[in-house]
This record gives structure tokens, sequence and C-alpha cells, in this order.
């Protein structure tokens, strides 16, 4: 009996979910093209405005292309194990900078001096809460 031969590398891109996430990526870009050429039609009729969005919107279909190609690209990376997994058990430190990585809740239950200049400043942001609490009921807002 022949022994399975492995699938190709890039086998993934063609699972149901992959499929799916190209079809949405291939619908997104021609509705930006689609709304240039719009847009297009409107600048030639008349709307000097539309001739900005003439141009942004093929731009921001290429952008999408790119972001796509790029994904693609990070996922074979991540298959060949270039990159780390997401949902691998990480840790931390792995993840986060040092800075983010090594914080700690305090657990401490000491109690801090009494600093006059902070209690001023609550006091401040206590009265502007209060002054704004209502605010907008007397021009019809709320």
């Amino acid at each position: 009996m022949p022994s399975a031969q492995p699938r190709p590398r890039w086998w993934f891109l063609i699972t149901p979910r992959w499929l799916a996430w190209h079809a949405f990526a291939v619908f997104a870009a021609w509705g930006m093209l689609w709304l240039g050429d719009w847009q297009f039609h409107r600048a030639m009729g008349g709307n000097a405005l539309s001739w900005a969005y003439t141009f942004e919107w093929p731009l921001f279909s290429g952008f999408a292309v790119v972001f796509w190609a790029k994904t693609i690209r990070d996922e074979f990376r991540i298959r060949r194990g270039e990159i780390p997994r997401v949902n691998q058990d990480i840790a931390p430190e792995q993840v986060l900078p040092n800075s983010l990585g090594s914080m700690q809740l305090s657990t401490s239950t000491e109690i801090e001096p009494y600093d006059p200049e902070l209690a001023a400043y609550n006091a401040y942001l206590s009265r502007l809460n209060s002054e704004v609490k209502d605010h907008g009921k007397w021009h019809g807002i709320r």
C-alpha cells in the first residue's frame, strides 16, 4: 500500500476558511474599483470633489491587495516556522516588550500618605464632573 504523500505547502490556501477570505478580498478590491469608476462618472458629470475620490478608491484597492499578499506571505512564514504562532503557549515576556511584560498588579495594602496637591486636584475633577453632569439638557440635546 503506498504511503500518503504530504500535502503541498500552499494547500491551506484552498481550505474553506481561506477560500472565504479570498472571496472577501476579491469582492472588496472589486468594490473599491467600482466605487472609483462611479466617482469618475460623477466627476465627468461636473462634481469636482469626485476627482479626488476617483483616484482615492483605486489606491485603497491597491492597499487591500498588498495587505492581502502580505497576509498570505506571513501565513507561509508561520507554517515554515519563521514566525511563532500566536495561539502557541508563549511566555508573555516573549510577546510583550520588557516594559509591558514585567508589569505586575499591586497587591500591597499600604495606605499612601496624604498628598494635599492630589486632594486638591481630585476636588477640582469632582467639581468639573458635577458641573457637566447635566450639560446638554438646557438646550435640548438629551
